[in-house]
């Protein structure tokens, strides 16, 4: 039986959820999941990650949300870090990020 790259996500993340592990490592989670799914998947993680300790790395807003604090990475080096509405109000690069986002997700929805 053959998954698909969002099933095998899914079943990863389940498998790491249901261990209840105190520090949880998501790395680019929510990628192959598709944006109904990612909302679910997103709603179950912030439960989990209220009872736990957890470090995303993450390339859509949405998933930075998640987290209590951000950090911006930029040629391989933590440049800033703070909440997402702080880094949005005061730090361009970070603002330009989410517009491309915001861009692209326009596009792709036209």
């Amino acid at each position: 039986m053959a998954l698909s790259g969002g099933q095998r996500q899914r079943l990863a993340l389940a498998r790491a959820v249901l261990a209840q592990p105190q520090v949880l490592v998501l790395d680019d989670t929510l990628s192959a999941l598709d944006v109904h799914t990612e909302q679910l998947v997103e709603e179950a993680l912030r439960r989990v990650l209220s009872a736990t300790t957890g470090l995303i790395v993450a390339h859509r807003a949405s998933t930075v949300l998640l987290a209590d604090r951000v950090a911006l990475l930029q040629g391989g080096t933590i440049t800033h870090v703070g909440e997402h509405r702080e880094l949005l109000a005061t730090v361009p690069a970070y603002q330009e990020l989410l517009a491309a986002e915001t861009l692209a997700d326009a596009e792709v929805t036209s």
